[in-house]
């Protein structure tokens, strides 16, 4: 980039970070919301517009300055997802407002974090007639909505040839700002905001820390992780996609018909939950039809959660949520965003492999995996250099931290970087300032064979646990070890998918262990996709500067997976509801492997229902799959209700007033409809009985057989064992009887699933229901 862009990125960045008010430290962000029915009712009444009701309660907590009016700390005001608004108090502000009637809650801003030329085919979306992608028109006509790091325009994965006009229902903008104008979006790219406030409220006030780093204050994506997410979901095609080389072949996100609207909540920063709010607050009143949300922390209450709250109202408007499950995993009860009313995904591994394999002197070779360009690595790693480990003698030197390194000990060598602390990526540029030729990355303990890869600035490869104990155990056995890297390009087809990546976040769900989440999984390990044009991958220069495409991995990256899946169902039929479209995709998930063997976790061992959920995602099943599992918003209320939530607790989730023991007395023996079935026994309980309803969305006239496989030590009852159907859109309900005299021996959880198996002549739909039984002691 040009000295005067860097300038001017620079001079905006000082803009964007630039205090609200001059006495900003002593102020934080805090989210407020209100109920207007105890106690408001007469701000409401009184306000010209909303925006004057949440300015109403800032005057009436915030001290007055001489110059500015209390109304100059609002920062969002909030009326689709959520009602309330955020502003800048100090601590004896936020305790008045709490006192008035009329608010809800007052809490402070959440920092969340942000959590492809073959995925696509390997899902099976291929242009067969009765496929996915012939049944929904790839998605034609439906819009899914981005909240991430921006966009970056031009790259053609948002190309909008042959693309149709937005749907007469948007009702989204295109907004201007630094290196972006409305001539950025097409009938493709169709709307673009950008949303700061929180971010900078939040950031320290001290701007010389972050002038080095590159930002728009736009929706352009400085980043490359919202290019990436919304171009898997839905990317147009792009002939000979690769990067630099590796991975050649087609792009297409998984909807390529879908329309996408991006939303920049996310900075260099992280996200802001006050930022996040006011962009899912637009985007349903956008139009949009799906919501993806590559974002989020560890799991907290729901009617503390930003993005639960913000999804149940967007859910109860039709929109379809799709969240990442986070990469905290292999830790049980891991799991983020776990609304039931959201659909949560957890990352698997595609059966893509780039091997560079690392040739010991011994003549030993360790197997690694890297995506250094090729062609490059030929010239440079194609011979035997010497090995070097922690020659600073210290634990930065180990994790190869950025000014750790001796420069006279590892020129021209091959440096050993436990994987740990700072970026991948980061190592490899910190080995080629120190003067390195090459690196080894080594994965620790805690990684053990997990290997997300990534582009390096020098040749490079990443080996597991197992391989990094032998290579140092190598390399302390000799006075002069050597080694070699030798690229093996890209295999498809070699190794065992799809598996549950190591870094999944893991359920039980700690808010609500009777519903099972994640709900599936998708592919979330190295997956190409769509990179701003002026960067490389991980920031690289000279020819990476080139590449449009770039190599992630995380749940960040399963997430969009499925949301456009949602994009094809709801394509194939706009009628369905959330509920509708969340059970298609985890009653037609896959259990099994590419090989028919069964879904393993990790580096070894079978995957469990709270690693991979109903499964992993099969998308031509999921747009025809017979039966379904409805939910109306009322029922999530219920719900909550049954696990004990307050009345205020419910409001600040749903924006509703409920009288639990009404509600429950009314409802005597209710179980959500979800897809899955959980059941939690606590205090000694050892039976429990729920009640599921199937919607007939196959074939009129047919009949389902009921299929069970118990948990271990459970024993389990599905009453009727058939049901039939004349009509389509028809109901039948069924009765599953959990009785568990004890829990397994050590063990606190157990397994089996429910199948629906369509008899006859049309016995093609095949509906699962895993089954979760845990013993909670409290």
């Amino acid at each position: 980039m040009e000295a005067v862009g860097v300038l001017m990125i620079c001079r905006s960045l000082l803009l964007l970070l630039l205090p609200v008010l001059a006495a900003a430290e002593t102020l934080q962000t805090y989210i407020v919301q209100l109920h207007p029915h105890e106690g408001g009712r007469e701000a409401v009444a009184a306000a010209e517009s909303r925006l004057d009701w949440h300015g109403s309660f800032l005057e009436r907590s915030v001290s007055w300055e001489q110059e500015r009016r209390p109304s100059s700390r609002l920062l969002y005001s909030y009326h689709t997802v959520f009602d309330g608004f955020a502003a800048q108090l100090a601590d004896a502000e936020a305790a008045a407002l709490r006192a008035l009637p009329g608010v809800a809650s007052v809490r402070a801003d959440r920092r969340l974090e942000l959590h492809t030329t073959y995925s696509y085919r390997f899902l099976g979306l291929n242009f067969c007639p009765a496929g996915a992608w012939a049944r929904s028109g790839y998605g034609r006509g439906t819009i899914v909505g981005v909240l991430d790091t921006g966009v970056w325009p031009e790259s053609p994965s948002f190309d909008d040839r042959g693309m149709p006009p937005a749907p007469v229902r948007w009702t989204g903008v295109c907004q201007g700002g630094e290196h972006f104008n409305t001539s950025n979006c097409n009938r493709k790219l169709i709307g673009a905001r950008f949303y700061s406030k929180g971010h900078r409220a939040n950031y320290p006030t001290n701007p010389s820390e972050a002038v080095s780093l590159l930002e728009y204050v736009s929706p352009r994506d400085a980043h490359g992780h919202g290019t990436h997410t919304a171009s898997t979901a839905a990317g147009a095609a792009v002939a000979g996609a690769s990067v630099l080389g590796a991975g050649a072949g087609e792009a297409r996100g998984v909807a390529p018909g879908a329309h996408v609207a991006a939303y920049k909540v996310c900075w260099f920063n992280g996200c802001y939950s006050s930022d996040i709010l006011a962009g899912m607050d637009d985007a349903v009143r956008d139009g949009v039809d799906v919501l993806s949300l590559s974002l989020g922390g560890f799991p907290i209450p729901l009617f503390e959660d930003s993005i639960a709250i913000g999804s149940f109202r967007a859910t109860a408007r039709g929109v379809s949520v799709v969240c990442a499950a986070g990469n905290n995993g292999p830790a049980r009860s891991s799991v983020a965003n776990e609304a039931p009313w959201v659909l949560t995904v957890g990352a698997a591994t595609l059966d893509r492999r780039f091997p560079a394999y690392v040739r010991l002197g011994n003549g030993r070779v360790l197997y690694g995996e890297s995506m250094y360009p090729v062609k490059t690595s030929l010239k440079k790693g194609g011979k035997d250099l010497e090995l070097v480990y922690a020659v600073g003698g210290t634990r930065e030197s180990e994790y190869c931290l950025k000014g750790s390194l001796d420069k006279a000990a590892v020129a021209g060598k091959m440096v050993v970087c436990n994987r740990g602390i700072t970026g991948r990526a980061d190592k490899g540029e910190a080995v080629k300032e120190a003067g390195g030729a090459a690196m080894i990355l080594a994965n620790t303990e805690v990684n053990r064979q997990e290997d997300s890869i990534d582009v390096h600035v020098l040749p490079a490869t990443l080996v597991g646990y197992r391989e990094a104990v032998e290579l140092k155990k190598y390399i302390s056995s000799t006075p002069r070890p050597v080694a070699r890297i030798v690229f093996g390009g890209t295999r498809i087809g070699q190794a065992r998918a799809p598996a549950v990546a190591l870094f999944s976040a893991r359920g039980p769900s700690l808010t609500n262990p009777s519903v099972l989440k994640p709900d599936v999984i998708a592919p979330g390990v190295n997956i190409i996709a769509a990179w701003p044009g002026n960067l490389g991958p991980s920031g690289l220069e000279g020819d990476a500067r080139r590449s449009n495409f770039s190599v992630l991995s995380g749940t960040s990256m399963a997430a969009p997976h499925v949301s456009g899946i949602a994009a094809l169902i709801r394509s194939a039929h706009p009628s369905w509801s959330p509920a509708m479209v969340r059970s298609a995709i985890m009653t037609s998930a896959d259990i099994t492997d590419r090989r028919g063997k069964a879904i393993m976790d990790g580096d070894g061992g079978r995957a469990d229902v709270f690693a991979m959920g109903a499964g992993h995602v099969n998308p031509a099943r999921a747009v025809d799959p017979g039966l379904v599992y409805d939910i109306q918003p009322g029922d999530y209320v219920t719900h909550l209700c049954t696990l004990g939530y307050t009345h205020m607790e419910i409001f600040k989730i749903s924006h509703t007033g409920v009288n639990c023991s009404a509600v429950l007395q009314k409802n005597r023996g209710f179980s959500l409809n979800y897809p899955s079935i959980a059941v939690a026994f606590k205090n000694g309980a050892k039976s429990a009985v729920l009640q599921r309803t199937v919607t007939n969305v196959g074939t009129p006239n047919s009949a389902y057989t009921v299929q069970v496989a118990a948990p271990p030590g459970v024993k389990i009852s599905v009453a009727p064992t058939t049901l039939s159907f004349v009509e389509f859109g028809e109901q039948r309900s069924f009765r599953v009887n959990v009785e568990a005299p004890s829990p397994p021996a050590a063990k606190d959880s157990a397994e089996g699933y429910l199948v629906w198996k369509q008899s006859g002549g049309e016995g093609k739909h095949v509906v699962r229901s895993p089954i979760a039984v845990t013993w909670v002691v409290e």
